[in-house]
């Protein structure tokens, strides 16, 4: 895919320490985009921190817990602007099971990250991006959120629940803004690892999944609201 010209933009990237999130933050920093990111390992983000000083901000944080969310929106706003894209990537896999061998506990954990957090991540920045009058919001579906599978119910469940979420918000957001579902497509990730195996191999890895996909999610526009789009 041939390089956007497009403008140095502000990204807020989800679930930054490991998997496509680490390497969409790395392509877009190399692509001379300023990144904001949180993730839940602490020691990720210390090395992130070390790594790309500058602009950038990075956040240990858990998107499940709304008020840590608030708390990092609200720091965050104080110092610099609001992000231009948002990215809401983080998320879990269940241990694939029927649905009645999963367990309460790790149902409700992934309902929250998956869905619950990209909410909070939502209600805590959306705000300036309205004031500000423009923005898109990306929030990563599946390709088991248009489909199923068995023993994924959980997952599949929350990635159903993210369609229809952004689905309404596109339809409550003011003029200039956007919300976007995108299936970022199959990628060998230690979560596609827990399905598939030594599968997983024969799919780009995270690395070879941002040289295209950044360029992609930075293309996208107020014209795509409410769509339901894959990268390519």
């Amino acid at each position: 895919m041939a390089t956007v010209k497009s403008k140095r933009q502000t990204v807020l990237i989800t679930g930054v320490t490991r998997g496509i999130g680490a390497s969409l933050a790395e392509r877009l920093i190399g692509l001379d985009h300023t990144v904001y990111g949180c993730g839940r390992s602490a020691s990720g983000i210390q090395e992130l921190r070390k790594k790309h000083g500058g602009s950038h901000r990075f956040q240990a944080l858990d998107v499940a817990e709304g008020s840590d969310v608030q708390e990092w929106a609200d720091h965050l706003l104080r110092e610099v602007e609001p992000p231009g894209l948002v990215i809401n990537n983080a998320g879990v896999m269940n241990q694939p099971a029927p649905v009645w061998e999963v367990p309460e506990e790790e149902f409700v954990d992934l309902l929250r990250i998956n869905v619950v957090g990209m909410a909070n991540i939502v209600r805590a920045f959306l705000p300036a991006m309205i004031e500000r009058g423009s923005g898109i919001i990306v929030n990563m579906s599946s390709g088991w959120g248009r489909s199923t599978a068995p023993e994924v119910g959980p997952y599949c469940a929350s990635k159903w629940a993210v369609e229809g979420m952004t689905q309404s918000l596109s339809q409550e957001l003011p003029d200039g803004l956007a919300a976007v579902a995108v299936n970022p497509g199959i990628i060998d990730t230690e979560m596609l690892r827990r399905c598939w195996g030594d599968g997983a191999a024969s799919f780009p890895s995270p690395d070879e999944w941002a040289e295209g996909a950044a360029e992609f999610l930075l293309s996208l526009s107020i014209s795509h609201n409410g769509a339901s789009l894959s990268v390519p």
